[in-house]
């Protein structure tokens, strides 16, 4: 696997693979994505392979503007231009009606298709470098279930051997997948809470509804996700205070925004404010995933609307204990 830096000279390497039918890393805001020409079903396919990724498990476009929406949508409706003009480039995804030109390899044989415009400057000067008319398909580049990379060190610890390339832009400053909306039916819902929050969204939409039995299979949205490979767990704050230790026999690594009264083998002090926690976490548990400790335990964080994308990611990588 080469390893490139974001100089120009890389970029073009990374686009000339690209085209070519291989598989790069690319960084996004949010976290690094395995991308491929999303108009080639063979490299398309080799994005499952390479993840170990459900063929039925739908796959996010990631174009360089929105006007190219036309070339990926049957149908652009009013609500997409808003919230594109308000939130694009940035870690918005939206759910729409496919063209018949999109691959169901894409879009896990869905008749709607994920896309999105990312702010990272590397991945926008490597879209830039394939032409108006590519997008690239780009789901976390990581084993499926597996914690999601936010540095390219990540991405070269479990897929090297996998993929041809990976392009180091620095860590993701998001750090969390993108919010997804779904913009195919009758009415907008929120499938993926993300950065960009519901009351964000809430201006440029008449009416947003959370998620349904109805909804389109969706990225990121597995019961188990984002799962180190040592046992985890997620406890509530208050019993940092309780006695004694729940696994009193075993070398526990914490991940809590304050220190427990008992004691541990590794601690990682998170953030109190939730953009900030979310920028870490995944770091954090790839830290933890590393550690020689037994057990994690994950503190939950406050149950508020501002936290929302926070819980998400902690309950789909962390078991009740």
């Amino acid at each position: 696997m080469l390893y490139l830096t974001s100089s120009p000279e890389d970029l073009t390497t990374a686009a000339n693979l690209l085209q070519a039918g291989e598989l790069v890393a690319l960084p996004t805001e949010t976290v690094y994505g395995l991308a491929a020409d999303a108009s080639n079903p063979e490299a398309v396919r080799a994005i499952f392979l390479a993840k170990g990724r459900p063929a039925d498990h739908p796959l996010i476009v990631h174009i360089a503007a929105a006007e190219q929406l036309s070339a990926w949508v049957a149908a652009v409706p009013e609500a997409a231009w808003r919230l594109a003009a308000a939130f694009w480039p940035g870690p918005l995804t939206l759910v729409l009606p496919a063209a018949r030109t999109v691959s169901p390899l894409v879009t896990g044989g869905q008749t709607r298709v994920a896309l999105r415009v990312p702010a990272h400057p590397v991945f926008q000067a490597v879209l830039k470098r394939l032409g108006p008319e590519r997008g690239l398909a780009a789901p976390s580049a990581n084993p499926f279930g597996r914690i999601s990379p936010t540095t390219a060190q990540h991405v070269q610890r479990h897929l090297a051997g996998r993929i041809a390339a990976v392009v180091d832009g620095g860590p993701c400053p998001v750090g969390i997948e993108s919010t997804i909306v779904d913009l195919s039916g009758d009415h907008p819902r929120l499938l993926r809470p993300g950065r960009i929050t519901a009351e964000a969204l809430a201006p440029h939409l008449p009416r947003l509804l959370t998620t349904d039995a109805t909804a389109p299979r969706v990225p990121g949205m597995l019961d188990s996700h984002y799962a180190p490979s040592k046992p985890c767990y997620r406890i509530p704050i208050d019993l940092l205070d309780l006695h004694p230790s729940p696994f009193p026999d075993q070398r526990l690594g914490l991940i809590a925004t304050r220190p427990p009264d008992w004691p541990v083998a590794r601690f990682w002090p998170m953030p109190a404010v939730p953009e900030d926690y979310a920028s870490m976490l995944y770091s954090v548990l790839h830290q933890a995933d590393g550690s020689d400790c037994d057990v994690l335990l994950i503190a939950l964080p406050p149950e508020d609307p501002a936290w929302i994308a926070v819980h998400d990611r902690i309950r789909r990588a962390a078991r009740s204990l």
